[in-house]
Order: C-alpha cells, then sequence, then structure tokens
C-alpha cells in the first residue's frame, strides 16, 4: 500500500494510464480532415475578443502546467491580449499547438467507496490557461456549426444548449408514464460505460469530425490539440512522472465535453426503442407487452453492445441495471453480450431516485427525511416570536434558493411538473399520486407546526 504522497501520485497516474485506448500506430490523428469534409478557412482573432475573454477568468482558478496564473493574465489583459491574439490566430491556422497547451496537471477527485481503491477517482485535468481562451474560441465557432446544422441528435442533452438534467428526466419519464397510464409495460435499461470520456479513440473521433464537416482547418487543430499529450498526477505537494495520453478527451477542458457529443452522436443509429443521453449516461426503454416488443429492447440492447466494440467502448455490465414498470410486467431478463442483466426496484437517474412504481416516495424521503409528524424545527406564527425559537422570516431566508436546489427536489415541486401535467390527471396516474403524496406531507408538516406552537405556548405559560 502506497503511503507517501509521491507514491500515491505515481499509483494513480498508472492506473489512470491503464484505462486508455491502445494507440493506433498505423493512423495518426494529423491524418485525418485533410481529404475530405469542408475546406480550409482563415480564422482572424481580434485584439478585444482576447481581452474580453482575460476579463473574465476566475483568478481563484489553479493554473496549468506552464504556472501561468489566471490573476497575472487578467490584471495583465490589456498588455498581452494583443500578443496573444497573434498566437491564438497562429496555432489555428497552422495547426500546430504548443507542447505546453497538451500537458495537464490530473487531480484525482474522491467520488465514492473506498478510498484506497484508485478506481474510486475521476480524474480531472488542469491545463494551461492560456490553452483554454482559444479551447472557448474554437469551441464557439464548433458549437455554432452543430446547432445550425442540427448535427447532435435530439436524445443528447448533455452540454447542449437549452438542454439540462431536468429535461433529460422530464421528456424520457413524460413518455414512459403515459405508457404506463395506458395500461402498458415497460422496461428501462440503465447502461453505464466504463471510463467513457477516458477511452475515446482519437482516430474514430477525428473521423466522425469530419463526418459532421467541420472545415479541416479546425479539425486538424483538434486533431494537433489531441495528439501526444502528457500528464501527471499531483497529490498535496508531490507530483508523479509524466505519462503519455493515447486516447480521450480531458476531463476539465473546454473542448471536452464537445468533441465526446460528437464522438457519442451514432450510438442512436438503428434503434428501434427509445433511447435519450446525458453525455454518456444513456438510457433505452420500450414497451414491453408481448414477447416481441421483449425482443425489439434486447435487439436494441445488441446494437449498443456492437457499437461499443466498434468504437472501443466498454460497458460497465455490473452497473447496468433494468427497471420494469407496469402491473403486467413480465420482468423479462436481458443481456449485454454474455452477461445478464441485473433488475432493480429503485435507480438513481440523474440524481433521481426513481422507482418501479413511478410514485416518488423514495425520491421524497431521501429529500425531506420521512414523512412523520415529528420534527426538529419547531415553527411558530409569522407574527409571534417566543425569543427562543427562530422567527418564520429568519426560516426562510436559511432555506436554500430552489435554483440552486437539488435536481431531486426541484421534480417534487407541483410548480416544476410540466405543463401537461398541471391539468386534472387521472387519480391512478403516476403524477397523481406524486402530487397527492407531496400534498401529504405539506399536511403533516403544517399539523407538526401547529401542534409545536400550542406545546410552546405552555412551556413559555
Amino acid at each position: 500500500m502506497a503511503t507517501g504522497d509521491r507514491e500515491k501520485a505515481e499509483l494513480l497516474n498508472a492506473f489512470f494510464a491503464s484505462v486508455f485506448s491502445q494507440k493506433e500506430s498505423h493512423l495518426q490523428p494529423q491524418q485525418h480532415g485533410m481529404d475530405e469534409g469542408l475546406g480550409e478557412i482563415q480564422p482572424q482573432i481580434g485584439k478585444q475578443v482576447v481581452q474580453e475573454h482575460l476579463a473574465t477568468l476566475n483568478e481563484f482558478k489553479s493554473p496549468g502546467p506552464d504556472q501561468l496564473h489566471p490573476r497575472v493574465l487578467k490584471e495583465l489583459a490589456e498588455v498581452i491580449s494583443e500578443p496573444l491574439a497573434i498566437i491564438f490566430e497562429s496555432s489555428w491556422r497552422t495547426g500546430e499547438v504548443p507542447a505546453d497547451w497538451r500537458r495537464a496537471n490530473v487531480v484525482p477527485i474522491f467520488k465514492k467507496g473506498k478510498k484506497n481503491d484508485p478506481n474510486n477517482y475521476r480524474p480531472v485535468s488542469l491545463t494551461s490557461i492560456p490553452g483554454k481562451i482559444l479551447e472557448k474560441i474554437i469551441k464557439e465557432v464548433v458549437c455554432e456549426h452543430l446547432e445550425t446544422n442540427a448535427v447532435i441528435a435530439n436524445s443528447q442533452h448533455g452540454f447542449t444548449k437549452n438542454k439540462s438534467c431536468q429535461t433529460n428526466l422530464i421528456s424520457f419519464f413524460d413518455r414512459v408514464t403515459s405508457w404506463v397510464d395506458t395500461g402498458n409495460a415497460v422496461d428501462v435499461a440503465y447502461l453505464d460505460f466504463s471510463k467513457a470520456f477516458d477511452k475515446v479513440p482519437h482516430d474514430l473521433l477525428a473521423n466522425n469530425l469530419v463526418k459532421c464537416g467541420l472545415d479541416k482547418t479546425t479539425v486538424r487543430w483538434i486533431c494537433n490539440w489531441l495528439s501526444e499529450r502528457t500528464q501527471r498526477v499531483l497529490t498535496n505537494a508531490s507530483s508523479s512522472s509524466w505519462k503519455e495520453v493515447t486516447s480521450g478527451v480531458p476531463q476539465g477542458s473546454v473542448l471536452g465535453p464537445v468533441l465526446f457529443n460528437i464522438f457519442i452522436n451514432d450510438l442512436d443509429e438503428g434503434l428501434e426503442g427509445t433511447i435519450i443521453k446525458f453525455a454518456d449516461d444513456t438510457k433505452l426503454g420500450g414497451i414491453a407487452n408481448t414477447p416481441k416488443d421483449r425482443s425489439r429492447i434486447q435487439n436494441d440492447l445488441d446494437r449498443l453492445e456492437r457499437w461499443a466494440e466498434t468504437n472501443k467502448m466498454k460497458f460497465n455490465r455490473d452497473k447496468c441495471k433494468i427497471l420494469h414498470f407496469g402491473r403486467k410486467n413480465g420482468n423479462q431478463r436481458y443481456r449485454m453480450g454474455d452477461a445478464w442483466l441485473d433488475s432493480n426496484v429503485c435507480e438513481k437517474d440523474l440524481g433521481v431516485l426513481v422507482d418501479n412504481k413511478l410514485n416518488m416516495s423514495q425520491q421524497c424521503v431521501m429529500t425531506h427525511g420521512p414523512c412523520s409528524p415529528a420534527q426538529d424545527i419547531v415553527i411558530p406564527d409569522e407574527d409571534e416570536n417566543l425569543g427562543f425559537l427562530p422567527s418564520q422570516s429568519e426560516l426562510d431566508s436559511s432555506q436554500p434558493d430552489l435554483s440552486q436546489a437539488d435536481l431531486g427536489t426541484l421534480h417534487l415541486q407541483e410548480s416544476c411538473l410540466p405543463e401537461v401535467c398541471q391539468t386534472s390527471p387521472e387519480p391512478t396516474s403516476p403524477v397523481f399520486l406524486r402530487r397527492e403524496f407531496c400534498k401529504q406531507q405539506r399536511s403533516l408538516d403544517s399539523a407538526s407546526r401547529r401542534s409545536a406552537r400550542i406545546a410552546a405556548k405552555n412551556v413559555a405559560n
């Protein structure tokens, strides 16, 4: 077991490097985009554009391996904006990316589980601040192209304009609940890619960049930016040795999420069921009334497995689960490859607990605690203050702003339900059950507050 900081850094870096896809020696990323796609462009980057990006830098962020601190860059914005604009424009036009922009200090972020298991850490890359500014400028061009030409599939809700976790959950479960409300059995597969961002093969990503119609100049720059990357892990005051990065899009970079969306965009092709994604978090669902329906879902899972093999990705089959909805569901078993997938009665979906009854009771318990008359806080009337108890206004000010609340809480509030759910739901529908559950909870809370006020008055007297 590693005890010193240097040993820990070396151990983590070795593990992070072990998950990379093998580099194709016969196919260099720079070869892509030279014979296909749109023509060359002559990008122009003005001093004012660079100065605006420098002015918005967060001076509390950490610098990259080049040690150019954002606070220094921000304070010198007026002086360095013009030379940086020249460097940026030259780099974009020639497709040559400085070596310092392709190096990363990796900070291991603990997720959950045992802290002595390297698999429970997420590698977040700290890269050059000037390099990130050029990434932002190029990202604007790439995103404009993707939006104008509707390149990214509608099923993708991650890192996409006007979409979010909330739109993902609402659009998917609006369909699922409508199926269940009409008496159908529904099966949903929750799929988990293993180290998705770290395994993206650079050669296949470059092919997808060309297919989506990006110009050669931008494709060439991105390929160079991805090639010959190196990383080291920082732990406290120690760092590991440098290791080559042979695949993946850097987590913590500006372009990484957009490039991942382009890479995974064709995951939907050929599927008959309903698929929805938030980056790599994928759900596949469909009606499962008959053997033919269930066979259709299995065929879709087989297609996804073949896609993963073709694109050098891998599903974490132990984390792929099935949820069965509907009273007449036959609880069909499904497989990915040669592994049978386990069925769950409850699954965490983008932070929200979803159970097979679709009544959100477990999410309510997780967010607000058990629905019990006993409360930890006594809340008096607004016009009275017993001295030793907080006033209603003080309690209100201590509550988190709804815009910053947990995503699951948002879905429990009646006002946050889709408009289609605001109109007289059937008394047996999941929407009605969710609303009634929250009403009962509010009623219990109100009753407990009244009891607490009476008890507090008796104590005061």
